[in-house]
């Protein structure tokens, strides 16, 4: 009876894995399926490169290129900000808090991760773009920087929590080991801790940056949603996903605008996907 039981229970998490699977795949497919017919209207380089997003001007103009550089642009912004400061809370979190200090911490980032975008987006909203319209002097506090602040928060959560388990998961004697040869415990968890916790952390960074770039309801509500050539963090821009949530309910089914929303879409998922995999790949590597 217990063999039984547990060939049910291993056939079922396989049934499982394959589901899985089997969805991403019929997604994909989908997306597929609506969004490359926009490329008998426009060639996939003026689609990918073009400048101009007018989709419903005679004719529609589909360039996504500023919407690309928009959401790269965010992207690195929220980078910037969280990797530092979410990979030195990992560090004290693991290495140097008090255990009931650590303890209220992981429960405070993880309730961090629980936010609504939505609520964030209207914290930003009230708060933080009145902030960055005074202290720079801009016309609107709609900006990339903005939204690259807002995500960051939102990216820390995820690159804490995995950060923190690779630091974890480093075998004690590597520490015994580093002290017992002098080190001080600065220099075991900046020469030994981090070099042997790397593909971890990595693994942590590019699931971060997974997550800021699919992000939707935050960067629509506080980047200015401007679909123009972005110059710099100050000015506002347009991302990929927020200008799929913005026009996807006006757009005509059958449309050019219609097919090439579902076109943004497969270079999103294939963003994403490729990020996971950049991930996954630095999180088995061997060494």
């Amino acid at each position: 009876m217990r063999k039984f039981k547990e060939y049910i229970i291993e056939k079922l998490i396989l049934a499982s894995g394959l589901a899985s699977i089997f969805f991403v795949i019929v997604i994909f497919l989908f997306l597929l399926k609506e969004g490359l017919a926009v490329f008998k209207i426009v060639t996939p380089a003026n689609f990918l490169f073009g400048k101009n997003w007018y989709p419903i001007s005679e004719p529609p103009q589909l360039g996504i290129f500023p919407l690309i550089l928009g959401s790269l642009l965010v992207t690195l912004g929220a980078a910037i900000i969280s990797v530092p400061i979410g990979i030195a809370c990992a560090v004290y979190i693991a290495e140097v808090a008090p255990v009931r200090t650590k303890e209220i911490l992981k429960a405070s980032i993880e309730l961090l991760a629980a936010i609504p975008s939505v609520v964030l987006g209207f914290i930003g909203m009230v708060t933080l773009v009145p902030w960055v319209k005074s202290i720079f002097k801009l016309p609107t506090g709609l900006t990339a920087l903005s939204g690259s602040i807002m995500l960051a928060f939102m990216a820390m959560p995820t690159i804490v929590s995995i950060a923190e388990d690779a630091l974890y998961s480093v075998p004690r004697s590597y520490k015994e080991g580093a002290l017992a040869l002098g080190a001080t415990h600065w220099q075991t968890i900046y020469r030994v801790l981090l070099p042997a916790a790397s593909s971890g952390i990595l693994a942590a960074v590019m699931l971060g940056i997974g997550r800021v770039i699919g992000e939707t309801m935050a960067v629509m509500m506080i980047t200015g949603n401007a679909a123009l050539m972005p110059h710099s963090f100050l000015q506002p821009v347009r991302t990929l996903t927020a200008t799929i949530a913005a026009e996807m309910g006006e757009a005509v089914v059958g449309s050019e605008h219609y097919f090439a929303l579902f076109a943004i879409g497969i270079v999103l998922f294939v963003i994403s996907f490729a990020i996971n995999i950049t991930a996954d790949l630095f999180l088995h590597r061997k060494r």
